[in-house]
């Protein structure tokens, strides 16, 4: 993997000169080729790019957590702790081929990568929620996150529990309650839905061990609500894996803080679906380019609303 955006001085003569980069061994654990970022922001992330980032390596796993970190005023504390609710940062992560398929027989797997994976994995690390749609749950066979040893420190030390909980959206709240979703999370499963939902399937959800939170006056989820509701919980760095429509309903409310968006080199035809559905917003929303990464063909960008 190498960075390509932003490009720094140092990056410049870098690239200029004997292309070799400013690969220096040892790092944070002293592992042979791990490199230190310096300079965060909190626009990038992990700050300026060094020149060793131009260099076509696997990063280590801090390296992509310090590349995908949370804006530092979005410091949540974690859920059920005192102080109250913080300002919530919305994140979607999402892949994308060529011809802007979002998916590939109904599952994004197909598109993806190994780099696209461990970059899914981090954004996870990073997170108290993620937040998925109902339908998503029902095709790609969801599993409550794991806790990784990898983030372990991190987590603990930002008030974060063991491993982020999943938020499902859902209006009809149509779910396989015998999922590990709902038998063996290692936090509980949260079940996003409107105060018109029907309480019998309220009442199973909640026998099953979900925890329903109400964030519409209908049936249906209000995306604005949705977020509100989990910021008073405590979970403040939210992710959200989609699927397509629930993207659209974030877009469309003006919610989305940041896309990250991989681009596939594939080509798929066909009519699968974009990474966004739904009704068009009445004037196209404007986000800025704060990173870009490749490895392979694959392009990792990270988009911040301007």
């Amino acid at each position: 993997m190498r960075r390509l955006f932003p490009v720094t001085d140092q990056t410049a003569t870098t690239a200029s000169g004997d292309g070799a980069g400013d690969v220096r061994a040892g790092g944070a654990e002293g592992a042979p080729g791990a490199v230190a970022l310096v300079g965060a922001t909190e626009a990038e992330g992990a700050g300026a790019a060094r020149g060793s980032d131009l260099v076509d390596r696997e990063w280590s796993l801090d390296e992509l957590a310090a590349a995908y970190a949370y804006p530092a005023s979005v410091t949540a504390p974690a859920a059920g702790a005192s102080g109250g609710a913080r300002v919530p940062w919305l994140r979607a992560n999402m892949v994308s081929t060529l011809d802007g398929a979002a998916q590939h027989d109904g599952k994004s797997q197909p598109i993806s990568t190994a780099a696209d994976m461990r970059i899914f994995g981090t954004l996870r690390g990073l997170a108290d929620v993620v937040v998925v749609g109902a339908e998503t749950v029902r095709q790609e066979g969801y599993r409550p996150a794991r806790a990784r040893a990898e983030f372990a420190a991190a987590r603990e030390a930002a008030g974060q529990g063991p491993a982020p909980a999943i938020a499902i959206v859902s209006a009809s709240l149509d779910l396989d309650f015998s999922l590990p979703l709902f038998t063996s999370p290692l936090v509980p499963t949260l079940i996003l839905t409107g105060a018109a939902a029907a309480p019998g399937r309220v009442a199973t959800a909640e026998k099953a061990g979900a925890r329903v939170v109400t964030a519409g006056d209908g049936v249906g989820v209000e995306p604005a609500r949705a977020v509100r509701a989990l910021a008073d919980l405590g979970f403040a760095r939210l992710l959200t894996e989609g699927g397509p429509r629930l993207l659209g309903q974030f877009v469309a409310a003006g919610v989305l803080d940041e896309l990250c968006l991989t681009v596939s080199p594939m080509l798929t035809a066909g009519g699968a679906q974009r990474i966004a559905g739904g009704p068009a917003v009445a004037v196209p929303q404007r986000f800025a380019l704060v990173s870009l990464l490749e490895e392979e063909g694959f392009l990792f960008g990270r988009y911040q609303r301007t």
